[in-house]
């Protein structure tokens, strides 16, 4: 059945505070399914950000930033936290800080956004070999596929394990928590690092508060489950821009010692801002605001999943939090054409091949949008066996982000991402 979102996040934005070029934008950004990074920044989050401090963060004197960093670090059961711009930089400054002298190597899932989507800074800026490992299970690493593969001892011929980075969620899929404890304990009994690229982790933590029956927007209720979810690492990255909504920036939580290493790295990075009160204060305002919308992007990715597999089409990953990864070609269709004649509705819908993302911004309407959509290509294929060309406008030509190039009737890249889901 629809799902309807309890409040109208498409009203956030108007014409008289953000001008009708930004409301007509937020319209879109409802309609695009590519990343939950795409959400654009409301009025009143703007204007809350527009009270912030104005001080000298690399210099330590910003309020609202200091208070965003005890806030996060509070929230996560951690004795401290720093500000950066983005989820990539605050992964490799954490991974930086655990790594000290090569030789060394770290553990990761072989889809892990750290090896896979951040420009190879792991071996640039910590000289660190990977390790990639494929989960035996297909869907999560567990004890059974890590502990094979530790690098220990002195053997002159390897570069010893001293970090295992987990995801959470990865392609939307929650890491289990009791696999995350078991993991955490082998790391501990051999001394090697964890750390959790938590881009993701609010939503994890949006689904275990809805599993307990617990209340989204109280404060105490997030630091308990969130406290519980970084409870295995020594250091986390929270991105901030992703599934909650601001318009720039993530944090590393840690020990205090560790995350005075981590700023110097940050400053050697590059990475200090100055005066960044209002970029921390609109962070501090969506995890207020938006945190607790992140149960019905929950609720409406299950419908979207529900939609679709009643169509017949391949449902490629388990659905837990906000993205659907799904494979038309099971009933006929290729990728590209569902994108084509997506993006040529006359309200456009913009997909980012087969991994939908929704996020707190997107409308119920659009999913059922979607969801007739490929009922209709379905039909018309069905009955003309052929389907009928499909003209996208400029604007939607360039909001249409294909991940891999056009499709090959040789290479079905979503049947491999059937075998374990693609982490991006």
């Amino acid at each position: 059945m629809p799902v309807a979102i309890p409040k109208n996040a498409n009203a956030e934005v108007t014409a008289e505070v953000g001008g009708q070029a930004n409301v007509d934008t937020l319209h879109r950004t409802s309609r695009d399914f590519r990343s939950d990074t795409i959400t654009i920044p409301t009025d009143a989050q703007l204007l809350f950000a527009l009270q912030a401090s104005r001080g000298d963060d690399v210099y330590g004197e910003d309020p609202s930033t200091t208070a965003l960093e005890s806030r996060i670090a509070k929230l996560t059961g951690k004795a401290a936290a720093l500000f950066a711009v983005s989820g990539t930089m605050t992964n490799q400054l954490s991974i930086r800080t655990h790594m000290k002298q090569p030789p060394h190597s770290i553990i990761t899932d072989w889809r892990a956004h750290v090896h896979k989507m951040e420009a190879g800074g792991i071996a640039m800026f910590s000289q660190a070999t990977t390790h990639q490992l494929v989960p035996a299970n297909g869907i999560h690493l567990t004890v059974e596929d890590i502990e094979p593969a530790l690098q220990l001892g002195d053997n002159i011929h390897i570069a010893p394990t001293k970090l295992i980075c987990l995801e959470n969620t990865l392609s939307g899929m929650i890491f289990p928590q009791d696999e995350v404890v078991k993991i955490g304990e082998l790391a501990k009994k051999h001394d090697i690092a964890m750390h959790l690229d938590g881009a993701r982790i609010w939503n994890a933590a949006a689904a275990e508060i809805e599993k307990r029956g617990l209340d989204a927007s109280k404060e105490e209720d997030l630091q308990t489950v969130l406290t519980e979810l970084c409870a295995p690492f020594d250091s986390a990255s929270l991105c901030l821009s992703k599934g909650i909504g601001a318009p720039i920036g993530s944090a590393i939580v840690g020990t205090k010692e560790f995350i005075a290493r981590a700023k110097w790295f940050r400053k050697a990075f590059g990475g200090g801002i100055r005066q960044c009160g209002g970029l921390s204060a609109a962070a501090d305002y969506a995890i207020t605001n938006h945190f607790p919308r992140l149960a019905t992007t929950h609720k409406l990715a299950k419908r979207l999943e529900e939609g679709l597999r009643e169509l017949g089409v391949d449902i490629l990953a388990p659905v837990d939090t906000n993205m659907v990864f799904f494979n038309p070609k099971s009933i006929g269709l290729p990728l590209d054409a569902v994108m084509t004649r997506a993006a040529a509705l006359p309200d456009p819908i913009i997909l980012g091949r087969e991994r939908l993302v929704l996020h707190h911004q997107i409308s119920p309407e659009a999913i059922e949008s979607l969801i007739a959509c490929v009922a209709e290509l379905k039909k018309e294929k069905e009955e003309n066996g052929e389907l009928k060309e499909a003209e996208m406008t400029k604007q939607a030509k360039e909001r249409v982000h294909v991940f891999a190039g056009r499709e090959k009737e040789e290479t079905n890249e979503a049947d491999l991402r059937k075998q374990a889901a693609l982490g991006y």
